[in-house]
């Protein structure tokens, strides 16, 4: 009697290593984002396939229960968006639960589903990251470009990654900002197609804790938001002003009265004067003469009055 054979097909392993690093990402926000900052929130959990979601948190939340939910969703990186006034939006990435963290303001935002981004890449594939040579020159570089490292590279052997290399992640930095780029490689020529998304990050400040702590390094550039709209509008006053006083200016200009000259000489040279009149030229108007006529007709008005009265 032979042993019945197992028909079912043998299970294809792709990856036959160990997954060691297991790095899980927790990536959410605050309620009152807009919608672009929720595509952009999923276009990093797409781009990441070891990152995981949760429900928005509450504004009245401190930041200190973001800890507690990335414990319990079993994650030790966070990316923490949080919104603030409808119009301002600050991202935390933090090493829970011991830290470091850092905030930032996030700028000019672009996600994947925009027109201008044409490339397109292998979802969960493993990307490359490229920096800047200035992060190895300044100790907060450094410790920022070690916390990106840890959080946007995918772990090898990770179960949802797939193995291929096909975009690269770029951090470069430019005007006291981060700018963040995402870029298809090209298998033909290996040229570089940007896929999305797109964002610039201004750094704040560095905590030794996680979302809290003291303050590694704060940035002497960073200018808030509340402080640009206030130095725009203080401009626009002040022209305003101007505007205003220029046209005072020239009301009182106008109004004013011009000034009088000393009497010319000259003034009376060409008056020349009146000729002498006739005495016996009547300067009145006569008064106007009735005519014989009416003068008859009213003597005879009077005297047929009188002889009805019995004056006559």
């Amino acid at each position: 009697h032979k042993p019945r054979e197992n028909r079912r097909p043998p299970h294809r392993i792709y990856t036959r290593g160990k997954w060691t690093n297991k790095e899980r990402v927790l990536v959410f926000s605050s309620r009152g984002i807009s919608f672009r900052t929720r595509h952009l929130m999923m276009d990093l959990r797409t781009m990441m396939p070891h990152s995981k979601a949760d429900t928005k948190m509450d504004r009245k939340d401190k930041l200190f229960v973001v800890n507690e939910v990335c414990e319990i969703k079993n994650c030790n990186k966070c990316i923490f968006f949080e919104a603030k006034k409808k119009q301002d939006l600050y991202m935390w990435i933090s090493n829970v639960p011991h830290g470091p963290s850092a905030k930032f303001l996030v700028q000019n935002v672009h996600t994947l589903a925009e027109l201008k981004m044409t490339g397109n890449c292998l979802k969960g594939s493993r990307p490359l990251l490229s920096f800047d040579p200035k992060f190895d020159k300044e100790p907060h570089y450094a410790l920022l470009k070690e916390l990106f490292t840890q959080i946007f590279s995918t772990p090898r052997y990770h179960p949802k990654s797939q193995p291929f290399v096909d975009h690269v992640l770029s951090f470069t930095i430019a005007e006291h900002r981060i700018w963040f780029r995402n870029y298809q490689i090209i298998e033909e020529d290996a040229s570089l197609v940007e896929i999305g998304p797109r964002f610039v990050l201004n750094l704040i400040k560095v905590f030794q804790g996680s979302f809290g702590g003291p303050t590694l390094y704060e940035n002497p550039h960073f200018q808030s938001p509340n402080m640009h709209r206030r130095v725009i509008r203080q401009a626009t006053a002040a022209r305003q002003k101007q505007r205003q006083t220029v046209k005072q200016i020239l009301k009182e200009k106008r109004s004013e009265e011009k000034e009088v000259l000393a009497r010319d000489v000259t003034d009376d040279v060409f008056s020349t004067p009146a000729e002498p009149r006739d005495p016996a030229v009547q300067l009145q108007p006569p008064e106007p003469q009735r005519s014989k006529k009416k003068l008859r007709l009213t003597e005879l008005k009077k005297r047929t009055q009188m002889k009805r009265t019995g004056r006559r």
